[in-house]
């Protein structure tokens, strides 16, 4: 199974991708954990060592993804 962590800091924009991820990974594929900024800044320094610099981002095979990446993911997901 492959871990997934996705970061935000709970705009409107990440809510809404973390939605659509949660909705798209195959749960007996992907093991999807959500982190919010707001509500766990003790994990922004797990974030940044991770590799993460801005968010919304996805950390998949230890990889990290910026807004960007995600967007794309999603898109390509769902076709919008």
């Amino acid at each position: 199974m492959t871990n997934v962590i996705f970061y935000h800091a709970g705009y409107e924009v990440c809510i809404s991708a973390e939605h659509m991820l949660a909705e798209a990974l195959d749960p007996t594929k992907y093991e999807l954990e959500i982190v919010h900024f707001g509500d766990a800044k003790d994990r922004i320094p797990e974030a940044e060592a991770a590799g993460v610099q801005s968010v919304p981002a996805l950390v998949m095979n230890e990889q990290p993804s910026n807004y960007m990446a995600v967007a794309k993911y999603v898109i390509c997901i769902f076709g919008r």
